[in-house]
């Protein structure tokens, strides 16, 4: 049986962070930015983070566990409460 392979596309399009979070650009600010306001265009600029929702259809294309800061976060205080 062959070897899973991550998704070659998704790869270059995001990056993972120290903290598991996924880092990713925003959409729809490469071209048509006559019309769009300067402070539309600056954000932009910005990355921003995948939302949990998405996080199981991307570790299933990346063939790699993903999981959410958030319950990083929790499971991480629960350790440090008992």
């Amino acid at each position: 049986m062959s070897k899973q392979k991550p998704n070659k596309g998704l790869l270059k399009r995001i990056r993972l962070t120290a903290r598991g979070k996924v880092k990713r650009a925003r959409a729809f600010g490469r071209h048509l930015r006559s019309h769009k306001p300067g402070s539309q265009l600056r954000g932009y600029r910005r990355p921003t983070y995948t939302c949990s929702a998405d996080l199981k259809r991307m570790s299933h294309m990346l063939c790699k566990r993903i999981t959410s800061s958030s319950s990083q976060t929790a499971t991480k205080a629960d350790t440090n409460e008992t």
